[in-house]
């Protein structure tokens, strides 16, 4: 198991954006900045995942790590995953706007989403995970 040693934390995206990371131990939770701001919404994408944002310019403020120990936790299979079941019920402009969040740097240097597809002919199944090389200084 890999031992989180950081509380404070700054980072580089790829594509030269600062990242901030603080990590609570107690409450087992890492908040990432992706900017400064008022949040004018948030979604709860998948326990433990939620997502700040500015409504009004469509930007990412913050992404927040509930149980942030056991989501970086390898499985068997790879990466621990998560259903993006939120989305769903989503008005379609809040829906649009979240998913390019999501799937756009800075958010998606951190949280990586893919399409399950069970049956061709039924629409796809947002699914997420933590990269961990990325973001996190961790030690084993």
């Amino acid at each position: 198991m890999s031992e989180l040693r950081m509380q404070h934390y700054q980072t580089i995206t790829g594509e030269g954006e600062t990242v901030h990371l603080e990590y609570d131990p107690d409450g087992d939770m890492l908040e990432i900045f992706f900017e400064e701001g008022p949040a004018s919404g948030a979604i709860e994408l998948a326990h433990p995942l939620i997502l700040r944002f500015n409504r009004e310019t469509g930007k990412a403020l913050s992404l927040s790590i509930l149980t942030f120990s056991q989501v970086i936790q390898m499985t068997e299979f790879g990466p621990r995953s998560f259903q993006l079941y939120a989305l769903q019920s989503l008005p379609d402009s809040l829906r649009e706007m979240v998913v390019r969040m999501i799937t756009t740097p800075p958010v998606s240097y951190f949280l990586k989403v893919v399409a399950y597809y069970p049956k061709a002919e039924h629409p796809p199944i947002p699914i997420s995970y933590i990269e961990r090389s990325a973001a996190l200084p961790l030690t084993a």
